[in-house]
């Protein structure tokens, strides 16, 4: 862990299950563990998520790359796409041996490439073999076991039918029930527009809760804002920010530690944030990684400030050339006034 991390996050322990207030959403091709360090920096409470991770790919794959991590995230999630039991519960194995502090099952995405091995949203059709899958990943492990779903797929998408699959899957002993409260549409939409073409339906999720007081209900799906977190938090347990939490970083996750969670202290400023990240490339670049890999994910840190549209513009020329190292990061910084 790079010596400048001066924010420290929250003490990592597997002996309780982390605080699901908020958290950042697991999100394909974004939240590598560059993307997460960096979230880390910005808030100390906020549960990270990786991106999704199929079993496959960590049973016959590079686990060891898969299951990367900075102590310095946690706490951290590890998101599983599958829909074989015995393969869920070896990963799940694989997770908590690496020190993850909780295992998530997709049971959300609706992309066409993870439908046709029966992971993702299209489970939703099948709540007696989530169950299944969630009971068998749960006597695996003692970390957490969570579940994220939707709020039904293509012409299954009525409340009552959300209402049986969380009344099937909750005989599983999972408690814990991330809902992006948009239905998803497998046949005939994309996996971008299944993320704002259906209609968000907030109080769906809300009914759940009610429905089900003793489970633990994360809404996800929109938000955009804290104080849209606020409202939700109102009836739900907790929120669950996606691409919010990607392009506008620092506006979304700075101020979630004290406004959130009540933790004393200043929030980091943007500059300060920036300069742990320059330390954390100086360690980071070098094999299988450029500062691409890196700087991709902090484009959006002076989003709406001045000088926020250039030192975006510079990054993105000249971070992917050929040996650029940090000093690309300090120029870039440079094009923000003092």
């Amino acid at each position: 862990m790079p010596s400048s991390l001066q924010h420290q996050p929250a003490t990592s322990t597997n002996s309780q299950a982390p605080n699901r207030r908020f958290s950042v959403a697991p999100m394909m091709d974004w939240t590598d563990r560059h993307c997460r360090y960096f979230h880390r920096l910005l808030s100390r409470n906020a549960l990270l998520y990786t991106e999704m991770v199929t079993t496959g790919a960590l049973i016959h794959g590079d686990s060891e790359r898969f299951l990367r991590y900075q102590n310095a995230e946690h706490p951290i999630a590890l998101q599983l796409g599958g829909s074989d039991p015995d393969a869920l519960a070896l990963c799940s194995r694989m997770a908590q041996d690496h020190g993850y502090d909780e295992v998530n099952l997709n049971v959300g995405c609706p992309s066409d490439r993870v439908q046709n091995n029966m992971i993702g949203a299209c489970l939703m059709a099948h709540p007696q073999l989530v169950a299944e899958c969630l009971e068998r990943m749960q006597s695996a492990v003692s970390i957490p076991v969570t579940v994220k779903h939707r709020l039904g797929i293509d012409d299954m998408d009525s409340y009552e039918e959300l209402h049986h699959f969380v009344d099937t899957v909750r005989t599983s002993g999972c408690s814990t029930f991330i809902i992006h409260a948009r239905k998803a549409i497998l046949k005939g939409l994309s996996p971008k527009e299944n993320r704002h073409v259906p209609p968000l339906k907030y109080d769906w999720v809300y009914r759940i809760k009610q429905a089900f007081p003793e489970l633990e209900i994360i809404i996800n799906g929109g938000i955009k804002s804290l104080e849209e977190c606020d409202t939700h938090l109102e009836h739900v347990d907790g929120v669950m920010v996606g691409r919010e939490a990607y392009q506008n970083p620092y506006s979304l996750l700075a101020d979630v530690d004290s406004r959130l969670y009540g933790a004393p202290g200043d929030a980091i400023s943007r500059l300060e944030a920036l300069q742990q990240m320059i330390s954390y490339s100086e360690q980071e670049l070098g094999d299988r990684v450029n500062l691409g890999h890196i700087s991709r994910h902090i484009l959006g840190l002076f989003h709406a400030q001045r000088g926020g549209k250039q030192f975006r513009r510079y990054l993105s020329e000249n971070a992917h050339k050929p040996g650029a190292g940090s000093e690309v990061l300090r120029q870039a910084m440079e094009r923000i006034p003092a």
